[in-house]
């Protein structure tokens, strides 16, 4: 198992380089000139080179990728280039709520997606069945910011039973975690009935019926842990996508997270304060994946870690 975690660390490290890379060259592609943007329309020309020579923007691009990442690697991502505060101070505040939502959505969506995905294979071809599969059609086809304004449209407006934006209270965050998890919710339901239908077909399965079990020990203790393994890989990359793409929720309900962050800045030409980020967001991605895997082991001790 060390081995096994200490070899996919290190080949996280080329993943995390090409990240690197991407973002650098994507910002560095970007039409506009921050020393421009930073200076305002009508600077004179001496302020704007005085920006970029301060701001290093003069230096050959492998030299300002290679001081990026010699920095990143030290933890230390600078200053922003419009606020002129420490990028971490800028990120971390903004990170966290980001990766509050994503993990609550995460459990909204493991949550329901399990039990409707049990349900549905349990009675397969059911009027359950056909009405759950039908649900979770209807979650993966429709927008999030759509649903997102609808909830808010009936709970928050006509009903007034929610806030309809912000983030804190408890109250705050039930429509943007629904609105975030239906999506997840309805992507796993549909694996794990998938999973569990090839699972209860096993002779295994039938054996333990013929002992005797109930129905429940046989579907939760035998059928759904041995169900669980691509599951588990869809709630890891739902998870990454959650962290990565919640910029839309947060929009809608004006949620000061990570999303809204790396749009303005982006917009701003903030080169530090975006790279910081993504590079942060690819990260955790990468970890949480890391921890998919080695949840493998303990959902089924055959699979050889190493």
């Amino acid at each position: 198992m060390f081995q096994f975690i200490v070899r996919r660390i290190i080949q996280l490290i080329p993943v995390l380089l090409g990240v690197s890379i991407i973002v650098f060259s994507l910002m560095h592609l970007t039409p506009g000139n921050p020393a421009q943007i930073i200076a305002g329309e009508s600077a004179p020309k001496e302020t704007i080179e005085q920006i970029e020579n301060r701001l290093g923007l003069n230096d050959p691009i492998p030299v300002q990728y290679f001081n990026f990442v010699k920095d990143a690697v030290m933890l230390d991502f600078g200053s922003s280039w419009r606020t002129s505060l420490p990028v971490s101070q800028e990120l971390w505040p903004k990170f966290w709520v980001t990766f509050e939502l994503a993990v609550y959505s995460t459990i909204f969506s493991v949550f329901l997606g399990l039990i409707a995905g049990i349900i549905s294979a349990v009675r397969q071809y059911s009027f359950a069945d056909v009405g759950i599969m039908l649900v979770a059609l209807f979650g993966l086809s429709m927008p999030n910011f759509w649903f997102g304004l609808m909830l808010m449209q009936w709970f928050s407006i006509k009903l007034g039973w929610l806030p309809p934006t912000g983030w804190g209270s408890p109250e705050q965050v039930i429509l943007p975690v629904i609105t975030l998890g239906t999506m997840g919710a309805a992507v796993v339901a549909r694996m794990t009935r998938s999973s569990m239908l090839d699972v209860i077909s096993q002779d295994y399965i039938r054996t333990a019926r013929a002992k005797g079990l109930k129905e429940r020990v046989v579907i939760y203790r035998h059928a759904l842990k041995n169900a669980l393994i691509p599951v588990v890989t869809v709630i890891g990359l739902q998870f990454g996508s959650l962290l990565a793409g919640a910029v839309l929720t947060e929009s809608v309900f004006a949620i000061n997270g990570m999303g809204k962050l790396i749009i303005d800045r982006i917009l701003a030409r903030d080169f530090p304060v975006v790279q910081a980020a993504v590079l942060i967001i690819a990260v955790v991605f990468v970890f949480v994946n890391l921890i998919v895997d080695i949840s493998y082991k303990f959902l089924n001790k055959r699979i050889d870690m190493d």
